[in-house]
């Protein structure tokens, strides 16, 4: 029994070892699949960003080569300086359509920002918290709303109702655009600017009550304050998304190639005068190098609009 024993207690491991090579296989030529495998799943990520970068890239190059053949035949001063855009007769002036893009943006940001951050705070600091997780849904919902619906139902409910209040015949203009772009922003900036109200630490508002502050005093002088890098980017990203919007703007603007001297002018911006007008004109002509070049505007816009976002995030990352 015990020479049993003896010679179990032998042999046993080295059974135990072969066992486990067989199941598992060499440890070695495990380490270097894996090895492998992470260094391919690296390989095929770095290529991904890459070609998306290489695809952005190209893009950039073919609207900016496109859109400067409009200077052989257009002056710079006449392109950016002038309000007469009459391309039947070579005249290109862009002004009227930068102009309207930049007056449309600040005033949809003017009816939106207000009313986003006042629901971002009833949302953060007012709501109870089964009535905040029914509502957050719901407005996580209508940002998803395709901006088609906000410009039909801007079009057919919106611009009746302007008539009637304003006693016009034609509703289309500055206003009705930017009463649809405040509403199809305004989940956007609502939503970003509750996250980052609610990631203010709840030790800056016990310290606001210990010091006899009330509710309205913490949530204006220090829990805006405090969150204030995220609802800056919060507004950005709704400009930026105010400034491409197309089809929407298009519905309801009037689409009319003049300077606007009332918010009840029809007007036109960039986005729509872009889709108006692209389709109808030979690819090599100026009036298609002139539509290339506010592409190239728009798309340059909005990559300055996120390159602000990204250094937003960095300061903000930083300050925490």
């Amino acid at each position: 029994m015990l020479e049993m024993n003896a010679q179990s207690r032998v042999i046993a491991p080295a059974e135990l070892g072969n066992s486990l090579r067989q199941a598992g296989g060499d440890p070695l030529d495990r380490r270097s699949r894996l090895k492998f495998f992470n260094s391919t799943f690296k390989i095929v990520c770095v290529s991904a960003a890459v070609f998306v970068c290489l695809v952005l890239f190209g893009i950039l190059i073919l609207m900016f080569r496109t859109g400067v053949m409009t200077f052989e035949t257009v002056s710079f001063k006449e392109f950016f300086f002038s309000t007469n855009w009459d391309p039947e007769n070579g005249h290109f002036g862009a002004l009227l359509f930068i102009f309207g893009t930049f007056a449309l943006t600040a005033l949809t940001l003017v009816l939106a920002v207000p009313i986003a951050v006042l629901i971002a705070v009833f949302l953060a600091e007012i709501t109870p918290v089964w009535l905040r997780g029914t509502l957050r849904p719901i407005m996580d919902l209508l940002v998803g709303i395709p901006s088609v619906v906000y410009g039909y139902l801007g079009l057919t409910i919106l611009i009746p109702m302007l008539r009637e209040l304003t006693g016009r015949d034609l509703a289309d203009g500055l206003l009705a655009a930017a009463i649809v772009l405040a509403i199809m922003v305004l989940p956007t900036i609502a939503r970003i600017s509750d996250d980052a109200i609610s990631a203010v630490p709840k030790k800056y508002r016990d310290a606001s009550y210990a010091l006899g502050s009330t509710r309205f005093q913490t949530i204006f002088r220090v829990v805006l304050p405090a969150a204030r890098s995220g609802i800056v980017y919060a507004v950005i990203l709704g400009m930026a998304r105010a400034i491409g919007e197309t089809m929407a703007v298009v519905m309801v603007i009037g689409n009319t190639p003049q300077l606007a001297d009332s918010l009840f002018t029809p007007t036109a911006v960039l986005t729509s005068n872009i889709v108006m007008q692209i389709t109808s004109v030979e690819f090599d002509s100026t009036w298609n190098y002139a539509l290339y070049l506010m592409g190239f505007l728009l798309l340059a816009i909005s990559l300055l609009l996120i390159v602000a976002v990204r250094l937003l995030q960095k300061k903000g990352a930083k300050a925490s």
